[in-house]
């Protein structure tokens, strides 16, 4: 995921940046406790395509974020 990109890309639910998951190919949202799909390198940021994350997800992410 370009780095570039990844600094403007929010989610569409909460307005929050999005932290990529290389491994699963996703971007997290740890406001909205949601994971949006990367497909074929791109970002589809629709909250009906978005996995629902668990808080102790969400909890990991922000642990790397920090």
């Amino acid at each position: 995921m370009d780095p570039k990109l990844l600094e403007i890309l929010v989610c569409p639910v909460s307005k929050t940046k999005l932290i990529y998951d290389k491994k699963k190919q996703e971007l997290v949202s740890t406001a909205a406790n949601l994971a949006y799909p990367v497909r074929d390198g791109i970002p589809i940021l629709l909250e009906d395509e978005a996995r629902q994350i668990s808080a102790e997800e969400a909890e990991h992410f922000r642990k790397l974020k920090a």
